[in-house]
């Protein structure tokens, strides 16, 4: 094992600006996940459970899903709650139990609302529920994937540790390219976030800059 005295955000960096680093790229058509901008975990001054990363996140997610829906590609909303036993948590609902516990994200609370600050269209835009990491898990995200005919799985949200790494994963083990948008993805510790962004850069995803990812949807105007 090669070990270094370098912190997780300095060896993101020597990834990221590695002029030699592959990529997958991007495809022909894409859809926006955007895993979990729930209160839970957007409400810094709130809830322990909530992050930020980039201030600007909700902005960007906003101009990301208005050009996809300019495009006609499908913009999908992912969420987590739990019923009031929480007996659907499964297995990932036993190590803890206090008020700041996953499985205590109960149906219809605050926790378990979208950001006020996101632009959401429940006319044409699709909202899943799902109850483990990735958004593929027991949800309709593949056959909607499969019904648009998209290549490209475009990954925002949070965490970057835990949702949007297995929902990366998962993209790309059903034969996806998936694309995380660095500033539209969050994490509760820096150490965490850059982590996993170093990972997925070098084994599931590319890892962008929104601007780039705004530029590629530009050019399919």
């Amino acid at each position: 094992m090669e070990l270094s005295n370098k912190t997780a955000r300095e060896i993101y960096n020597d990834i990221k600006n590695n002029p030699a680093r592959k990529r997958f790229g991007f495809g022909n058509k894409a859809v926006l996940v955007n895993v979990d901008p729930q209160k839970a975990y957007t409400e810094v001054n709130t809830y322990k459970t909530a992050y930020e990363t980039d201030p600007n996140q909700m902005e960007y997610i906003n101009k990301l899903a208005a050009l996809f829906r300019q495009l006609d590609w499908p913009v999908v909303w992912t969420h987590v709650a739990y019923m009031p036993d929480a007996c659907d948590a499964g297995v990932w609902g036993t190590r803890t139990d206090t008020p700041d516990s996953l499985q205590n994200i109960k149906f219809n609370s605050h926790r378990s609302e979208f950001d006020d600050r996101l632009h959401i269209d429940r006319e044409k835009d699709v909202v899943y529920l799902k109850k483990m990491p990735s958004a593929f898990f027991e949800t309709q995200l593949q056959s909607l994937l499969v019904w648009h005919q998209v290549d490209t799985v475009i990954i925002t949200g949070g965490s970057t540790s835990g949702c949007i790494r297995a929902t990366a994963v998962d993209a790309l083990s059903r034969g996806y390219r998936a694309i995380v948008p660095e500033e539209c993805v969050a994490d509760k510790h820096e150490s965490f976030h850059f982590a996993n962004l170093t990972d997925l850069s070098l084994k599931y995803a590319d890892v962008l800059s929104v601007s780039e990812v705004f530029d590629w949807l530009a050019q399919q105007q």
